[in-house]
């Protein structure tokens, strides 16, 4: 007798139900011929056959999705036999022996081998299959899964109604892939969409990743044989996920390097074949902050270093000195952690945004040269608003940006020159609606890069139209001040560590969240105040209009503020909670000219 099985080996995780075994009782006959629907949760698949003088196997080279419907095809004439997944390339296998003929007297079975005879010894597991079959064909007959005498099976066993079929509920859109977890569905976005069902169409700038997120790159391959020096400026909101693979084969097995992030210690582990070395950062990293990481490996010798914290290094055991590494390269994650080393020991996906990558001095442009990628979306950053406008990339720098412009252009913006204001009567004034919309918001972040020579003068305004609550920015005796109502109280916070009156661009964040304020300037530390402060001064009255006012404010308004002219000086960028960008030409504006520089 020719026994005929298709196989996945026994590493098998829970799905949403459990398919033991099913005996049919029609026979199949001849060279079979079968297509199948299936929804497992492991990472191979494979078939094997014995016509009686020795067993043969076929293989497949691709790993099945994971809790996704997979199509399989197989079919055998004589010794020969060749299988198809999902559509890729042929994998072929050859029986052993002089006999060529299948004969089956045993019914067919699903799920599971049942009680089938002279099959101990030959499969290579003892467990049944766990997950869906929702389709088996086999020489041209689709196979009827219910019982007699409505259906073709005779009998089952330990078999409940599939539940993973959701995804005909989510009707994912754009090339969406449906994934079903154990209560819900959702979709697998491709590159350059996102929403619930991949509607949305995003126009990336900085990737932020999910945790069910990756970008997928041409391997190194052998650019990193000998030494690697990688850099990633990232910012985790999650404490462990992977963020960098490459490996050497597709299993697992083989040479790799991985970064990644375990219990918030960022971890560089690689192997060149001779064992696995693995560096840990020294402190924790904080979440939510941006933060520089970088890789430098020559031959067995790695080093780390992360933010300003002391380097660790470590030596690779064995003789080999060599990192090949023809495989993908993947960012934020990977598609199928059945092919990423069991020597990584974080098994989940990066969860926050990756804004640079340089690898081995090169800088990588990361959206434009993915190969592919899925669930990313947009990070929360000043670039997402396009501030360098349509002839200029913006190239994102922690929390802010700079602006590479085409030839020609002068200023930040890649536009014509940026305002410049006088002091008296020089202001942009902004009451759109999308602007009111913008900055009416609770927290608030403004984002401001501005030069000024003058040691006093009113950067920022906002009249919120509440009964004469407001925001300030502007410049007292050199420091830069922040200043806001809150109530009938008003809360100050000074930033006087760093000089701004000099005439030269600098960059200031300014957040108000609730009774907290806070001021950063040009990256360095923040500055924050929460105690208040009981008014001491007649209350400031400016004018009535909502809006926001840029450089100054009409002289009669700027007199009841604790203010008595503008800046003198420019003002480049204003970014409102980090996504929306304002273009410096207001609504009404008064003796605003153009900066030199």
């Amino acid at each position: 007798m020719c026994g005929f099985s298709s196989i996945m080996n026994n590493d098998i995780r829970a799905s949403d139900y459990v398919l033991y075994y099913i005996p049919f009782s029609v026979r199949a006959i001849g060279s079979p011929y079968w297509i199948v629907s299936i929804k497992i949760a492991h990472p191979y698949k494979g078939s094997r056959f014995d016509c009686g003088s020795g067993v043969g196997v076929v293989r497949s080279e691709e790993t099945v999705l994971l809790n996704q419907w997979n199509h399989v095809v197989l079919f055998r004439h004589r010794w020969d036999a060749w299988l198809q997944l999902n559509g890729a390339r042929h994998a072929q296998g050859r029986s052993k022996g002089l006999f060529s003929r299948i004969t089956f007297r045993e019914p067919v079975f699903i799920g599971g081998a049942g009680n089938t005879t002279n099959v101990a010894g030959k499969l290579p597991i003892q467990e049944g299959f766990r997950g869906c079959i929702r389709h088996l064909e086999i020489n041209d007959h689709i196979y009827n899964f219910g019982l007699e005498p409505g259906g073709e099976a005779v009998k089952g066993f330990g078999i409940e109604e599939c539940t993973a079929d959701r995804c005909s509920r989510v009707p994912c859109q754009h090339g969406g892939k449906c994934l079903t977890g154990p209560d819900s569905a959702v979709c697998l976005c491709p590159l350059g969409f996102s929403g619930d069902l991949c509607e949305i169409r995003v126009d990336l700038q900085v990737p932020a990743f999910n945790g069910s997120s990756h970008l997928r790159y041409r391997g190194l391959g052998e650019e990193a044989l000998t030494w690697l020096d990688l850099e990633i400026t990232l910012k985790p909101n999650s404490p462990d996920g992977l963020v960098v693979y490459n490996g050497h084969r597709g299993d697992g097995y083989g040479d790799f390097m991985a970064l990644y992030l375990a219990d918030g210690y960022v971890e560089f582990a690689y192997n060149l074949g001779t064992g696995v070395a693995i560096l840990t950062s020294r402190y924790r990293i904080s979440l939510g902050e941006w933060h520089k990481v970088r890789i430098s490996r020559t031959g067995r010798l790695a080093m780390l270093f992360v933010d300003n914290q002391p380097w660790t290094e470590t030596t690779a055991p064995g003789a080999f000195t060599q990192l090949s590494l023809p495989q993908n390269l993947f960012l934020g994650g990977v598609a199928n952690f059945g092919g990423v080393s069991t020597q990584v020991r974080i098994r989940t996906s990066f969860v926050g945004c990756v804004q640079a990558v340089r690898i081995n001095g090169r800088q990588v442009s990361i959206l434009a040269e993915a190969l592919g990628g899925a669930n990313v979306d947009n990070c929360p950053h000043p670039c997402v608003a396009k501030p360098c406008g349509e002839d200029g990339e913006c190239v994102p720098e922690m929390d802010y940006f700079t602006c590479r412009c085409k030839p020609g252009y002068r200023d930040q913006a890649c536009a014509r020159g940026p305002p410049s204001f006088n002091g008296v009567n020089s202001y942009l004034y902004f009451n759109d609606a999308r602007t009111l919309d913008s900055l009416m918001a609770d927290p608030i972040t403004l984002n401001v890069r501005f030069k000024s020579g003058s040691s006093d003068g009113l950067l920022l305004w906002l009249n919120n139209g509440l009964g004469g609550g407001f925001l300030s920015v502007g410049l007292e005796r050199g420091n830069l001040v922040l200043r806001f109502s809150n109530r009938e109280e008003e809360v100050v916070v000074v930033h006087n560590n760093t000089s701004v009156h000099d005439n030269l661009w600098h960059r200031v964040k300014a957040v108000r969240d609730g009774g907290t304020g806070l001021l950063i300037v040009d990256n360095g530390p923040a500055i924050t105040h929460q105690a208040v402060a009981v008014w001491r001064r007649p209350r400031p009255s400016p004018p009535d209009e909502e809006g926001l006012f840029v450089g100054g404010m009409p002289h009669d308004a700027l007199l009841r503020t604790s203010y008595r002219a503008g800046i003198r000086g420019c003002v480049a960028d204003v970014v409102v909670n980090a996504d929306y960008h304002l273009r410096l030409v207001g609504d009404r504006d008064r003796n605003v000219h153009e900066c030199d520089s």
